[in-house]
């Protein structure tokens, strides 16, 4: 079954990156000139997905702002007739009228818990799970290599994106097994264990913020219990559904950032500004002047 629809959990709180997202939400963050949602949504959209489901929280109402259409903005630029460049670009971002839902995820339970607040917009269909604080730089985008793969599979299936981290830190993510593999960038998933101990990971995969999910998960979502951090987490349930369904990897292509981290938000900004052609060269010359001190 065609993927039609993305959610996208915007609930947190971005406490990695205060005081920056004490009023202001961790996703308008803006990577070079755009904030960090409109990325993902960028990428979502690339991918063929065609509704856009955004699960938020207190002090979020600005991004569905983001997402609307500003007449008075339009009407600004209009009439000063110079600013079509600024204009295309607005009508370029805007999601088509009855693209987007919005629902509320009242308390921070946890990942798993927004996504089960999805359930009913999402329906009885396959569906991608995108985390806005994580960037993949890379065309084609991280959801539609995944998508790609999905199509070869011919079957009823999970999958995730995955990107392998240094043994000495796969005790800080949730990693999975390896098992047959069924493509050069795709393998069958042999378990997966959220933060293993130090030394007891399957492999140095990690699973990273792109999913591809069946709708079964939710029933799971419904009953399951607390795990780490007393929050909901999405990889238990994951856990629980690969009982019967199968999962697989998706090794992909391209640079991942971790913009809800001050160093990777830093990093992330000049890898996207180096990918600019219009900007590369004026930010290259300011990095040297600092390198130089």
């Amino acid at each position: 079954m065609k993927i039609r629809k993305a959610v996208f959990p915007v609930a947190g709180l971005g406490t990695r990156v205060l005081p920056a997202t004490k009023a202001m939400p961790k996703e308008m963050l803006t990577i070079v000139d755009k904030p960090l949602i409109q990325y993902v949504f960028d990428e979502a959209r690339e991918a063929g997905i065609e509704h856009f489901v955004f699960v938020t929280g207190r002090n979020k109402g600005v991004i569905e702002d983001h997402f609307d259409l500003m007449f008075e903005l339009d009407a600004t630029l209009a009439a000063r007739g110079n600013k079509k460049a600024e204009q295309d670009i607005l009508a370029r971002d805007q999601p088509a009228a009855g693209a987007t839902s919005f629902t509320r995820q009242q308390a921070p339970l946890g990942l798993g818990h927004a996504v089960w607040c999805a359930r009913d917009i999402i329906g009885d269909e396959p569906f991608a799970v995108v985390l806005p604080d994580e960037l993949v730089l890379n065309t084609p985008g991280c959801l539609k290599q995944m998508i790609d793969a999905a199509s070869q599979l011919g079957e009823k299936s999970n999958l995730l994106a995955v990107e392998g981290v240094p043994d000495h830190l796969t005790h800080q993510y949730g990693i999975c097994g390896v098992g047959k593999r069924t493509a050069s960038n795709m393998f069958e998933v042999d378990g997966m264990v959220e933060k293993p101990p130090k030394g007891t990971a399957p492999s140095n995969l990690s699973i990273t913020g792109r999913y591809i999910l069946q709708p079964e998960i939710f029933k799971i979502l419904e009953t399951q219990e607390r795990g780490a951090g007393g929050e909901i987490q999405l990889t238990d349930a994951m856990i629980g559904l690969a009982k019967t369904q199968k999962f697989y990897g998706v090794e992909f292509e391209g640079e991942r950032h971790d913009c809800g981290s001050k160093p990777g938000f830093l990093r992330a900004n000049i890898a996207y500004g180096m990918a600019r052609p219009e900007l590369r060269d004026g930010l290259r010359a300011e990095m040297k002047k600092y390198l130089e001190k």
